[in-house]
């Protein structure tokens, strides 16, 4: 069991407005990098309406959404999200949605990862409704969430995993981290590669 769900504090599951934000985070990480302000980017985002939202109140959440996951990241980590490659934005971003919502970090840590190191990489909407019923003891509030909103919770995890490119055809793939992923996310105590399928005490790509 992960030291997240030990504290017994309630879920947040509000991360069903998009799904990895990766294309978002291309518009708003240089916005706070030079305003260094969320207040004032979640204002030019709405004002301005830069996520395309076809309305107003789905500009807002859309915003509000992006900013609290990219909240989560280092300055420097920010600045390597700006300067990254597409599969190096996908793992900072699962990362970001990992450190936001304990609830994806602990299916993270103790499905998706503890999975791919046990060698049976398979993933199914079973495992994701096994997460739930177990965490439930510990998480009551899970008891209170309707069924359409946990499978609308499980269709957005499912899908972010296969935008980071740790997913495919229902299979845990493992994360390629570039060398300076992996630095960033290891300098975490604890270390936040137990965010993503990928050995520890392997060597990374370049």
């Amino acid at each position: 069991m992960s030291a997240t769900s030990q504290g017994f504090d309630r879920y947040a599951l509000s991360f069903t407005s998009g799904a990895l934000l990766t294309r978002e985070a291309v518009i708003v990480v240089p916005l706070f990098l030079e305003a260094r302000d969320w207040n004032l980017v979640r204002s030019r985002l709405r004002s301005e309406n830069m996520l395309q939202a076809r309305t107003a109140s789905s500009g807002f959440r859309l915003a509000r959404e992006v900013a609290q996951r990219l909240a989560v990241l280092t300055d420097s980590e920010l600045e390597l999200l700006q300067d990254a490659s597409p599969s190096e934005r996908g793992h900072l971003m699962w990362v970001a949605a990992c450190r936001r919502y304990a609830f994806i970090g602990d299916f993270a840590e103790d499905v998706v990862r503890e999975r791919f190191l046990l060698l049976t990489p398979t993933l199914s909407y079973d495992d994701f409704d096994s997460f739930v019923r177990e965490k439930t003891l510990w998480h009551p509030e899970l008891e209170e969430v309707k069924y359409s909103t946990l499978q609308k919770l499980r269709s957005t995890v499912f899908r972010m995993l296969t935008e980071a490119s740790l997913l495919i055809d229902g299979e845990i793939v493992n994360a390629a981290l570039s060398k300076r992923v992996w630095d960033a996310l290891d300098a975490q105590l604890p270390s936040d590669l137990r965010y993503l399928p990928t050995h520890e005490d392997k060597a990374v790509s370049l």
